[in-house]
């Protein structure tokens, strides 16, 4: 379970964004594979101590040294994010039914959701030639909304991004689809502590 934090400025004036991602390590097919879905659920709650290693076969239990049992506002998730490669074929039942488990521990806790599409021009030969082609690629449209049927995500909520892979320097056209999905992030992430405030 790692924390990252974005830095701001340098030497004495260096401090950090108020954004953080935790991450943590996929969802994958079989019961002992993968992070437990349980341990996500740990995670949106703030019960996950920073450098945890997840154990696929069973999920962190409150006797375990990486439990966190007093979590404060900020050890909570407030938005949940799915990043899946474009170049996935296909989602097997096993995977959808731990996908579904989490997301719907997320909704009860009122967490929004959203999904990144990453590899797209790995996925797409027409995006390949041309980033501009994102949203005009019918075979990416095609992906992102069997991804939505299949998970539930709204396709207004899938993020198609580019991986920044054979790049030396910065690109606007992939920091743009980037950009796009941290800023959708945020703004989810500002409703729902607005929504916890409020309570």
């Amino acid at each position: 379970y790692e924390t990252h934090k974005f830095m701001k400025g340098r030497g004495s004036s260096k401090t950090f964004f108020p954004v953080v991602f935790n991450d943590i390590m996929g969802l994958e097919d079989g019961e002992t594979r993968g992070v437990h879905a349980k341990d996500i659920v740990h995670a949106f709650k703030g019960n996950v101590k920073e450098g945890h290693k997840f154990n696929p076969v069973g999920p962190l239990e409150p006797d375990d040294f990486g439990y966190n049992p007093t979590p404060s506002a900020d050890d909570k998730v407030h938005v949940l994010v799915c990043v899946m490669s474009a170049n996935t074929p296909q989602i097997n039942s096993s995977l959808l039914k731990k996908m579904s488990e989490v997301r719907q521990k997320a909704s009860e806790l009122g967490i929004p959701q959203m999904a990144m599409m990453t590899h797209i021009d790995a996925a797409c030969g027409e995006i390949q030639k041309d980033l501009k082609n994102v949203y005009r690629s019918r075979h990416l449209q095609k992906k992102m909304k069997d991804f939505s049927a299949a998970v539930g995500i709204p396709v207004n909520c899938i993020f198609p991004v580019k991986n920044y892979s054979e790049e030396i320097d910065m690109n606007n056209e992939v920091d743009i689809l980037i950009l796009s999905a941290l800023r959708k992030i945020i703004d989810f992430g500002d409703d729902f502590i607005e929504k916890m405030e409020t309570e």
